[in-house]
């Protein structure tokens, strides 16, 4: 097990990233963005600085956070801008020693039905990403969010029943917000709880995160939600940590507080300090859970 997380909710510059990363004992970076910028779209020049300031500082990149078929991305956008992305990620994983790329599975069409969603494209779609990063040996983890395969835990598994390969990165705390298609409109929100244990078995990565769902805002892709301290929200973070490590599970452990900053949102900004503050105080209650819920034994060395 190792913990790790986006570390550009620390720090815009890969610097503070690394040093916040650092001061929690940590050895991962979940890699997203850099200076606001996706890292797999940094100009090369730039993108080698970080490649050495992190080998330097001897922090290991063990995710990519990429932008790919996210719910900023439409299905009905000619492929080859994802396949773009994709290919050019690649070399850049390779360099940056990462074995998991997260994806998603492009936005909810949302003046459509939840069965009237495109959904052989998409799966079309994702199983030539998957063909592509695991012919170079990456594994790709689909993310539960606003896009097709965070609909619903039945969206997640008719993903995978339709693109070998593909592995999930459950994230605790997009459910609390998002609705739950599976039922007549208006949707109920999903729980957490009853994600996490239909996609159990298909876990290869977590993302931390926790919120309670505030309200629907019209005309927007996410909802107004309160986002808390790991444990303290309607995630159900301490059940499906302690139930996944109970079960043997030896991944890691990503945060994305988004108390201080939310990527997609950028009216959500605070000053440097308080925000590299408040990403150290998630890590270390993130760490008391752990031994909260009787792992301990599985905190890194100080």
């Amino acid at each position: 097990m190792y913990l790790t997380g986006f570390a550009d909710e620390a720090a815009d510059d890969i610097d503070g990233q690394i040093r916040a990363t650092k001061e929690l004992g940590w050895k991962h970076i979940e890699a997203r963005g850099v200076h606001g910028e996706t890292i797999h779209d940094l100009p090369d020049a730039e993108f080698d600085s970080v490649c050495e300031k992190l080998a330097a500082a001897g922090v290991q990149v063990n995710c990519l956070g990429s932008s790919i078929a996210n719910w900023g991305k439409s299905i009905t956008a000619p492929f080859q801008e994802t396949l773009d992305v994709v290919d050019r990620s690649i070399p850049r994983m390779h360099k940056l020693g990462a074995k998991l790329v997260r994806i998603m599975s492009y936005a909810i069409i949302q003046d459509r039905p939840p069965d009237d969603q495109m959904a052989e494209e998409r799966f079309r779609r994702l199983r030539e990403i998957v063909r592509r990063f695991g012919d170079a040996g990456i594994t790709v983890v689909h993310e539960n969010c606003m896009n097709y395969g965070g609909m619903g835990w039945p969206f997640t598994l008719e993903l995978l029943e339709n693109v070998p390969g593909l592995k999930l990165v459950f994230d605790t705390g997009n459910p609390v917000g998002t609705p739950d298609y599976r039922g007549p409109d208006p949707h109920a929100r999903q729980s957490s709880w009853d994600f996490y244990r239909h996609v159990k078995d298909h876990i290869a990565y977590i993302h931390i995160k926790d919120g309670r769902f505030v309200r629907d805002i019209p005309g927007a892709t996410f909802p107004e939600a309160e986002y808390v301290w790991p444990g303290e929200g309607d995630g159900d973070v301490k059940r499906v940590v302690k139930d996944l490590l109970d079960s043997g599970y030896d991944g890691g452990f990503s945060m994305e507080p988004h108390l201080t900053v939310v990527f997609h949102d950028p009216s959500v900004q605070t000053q440097a300090d308080a925000r590299f503050a408040s990403y150290l105080e998630y890590g270390r209650r993130f760490m008391k859970l752990l031994a909260d819920v009787g792992h301990a034994t599985k905190l890194p060395a100080s």
